[in-house]
């Protein structure tokens, strides 16, 4: 699957956890599907070239949008240890601001 990066884009980050700040080192990506899927905290996870995602996590979670704006390359870098596709995963080189927007059901 080939996914495109926007310019001054939405970035996201899901998790079964509430908080304001991000951790430098967590995983952020601009696919909004991708980030509702790993709040559940999967133990795998896998997606088609249609966009469609299967996972196996058990946990209700939430969707957070980065609140401050994000440059790649300054505040972020490709995941180096990512097996999906480039500009799908990105993690974060310091602390960001977040914001919760939506609890995700299982």
């Amino acid at each position: 699957m080939k996914f495109q990066l926007t310019e001054n884009g939405v970035w996201y980050h899901g998790s079964p956890e509430r908080f304001t700040l991000l951790r430098a080192g967590s995983t952020i990506t601009q696919w909004r599907a991708l980030a509702e899927a790993f709040s559940h905290k999967p133990q795998a996870l896998s997606y088609e070239d249609d966009g469609s995602i299967w996972q196996n996590g058990t946990l209700p979670g939430y969707l957070y949008v980065i609140d401050e704006p994000v440059v790649p390359g300054r505040d972020v870098a490709p995941h180096p240890r990512s097996t999906m596709d480039a500009n799908v995963e990105f993690l974060t080189k310091r602390p960001l601001r977040v914001r919760c927007i939506a609890e995700v059901p299982l």
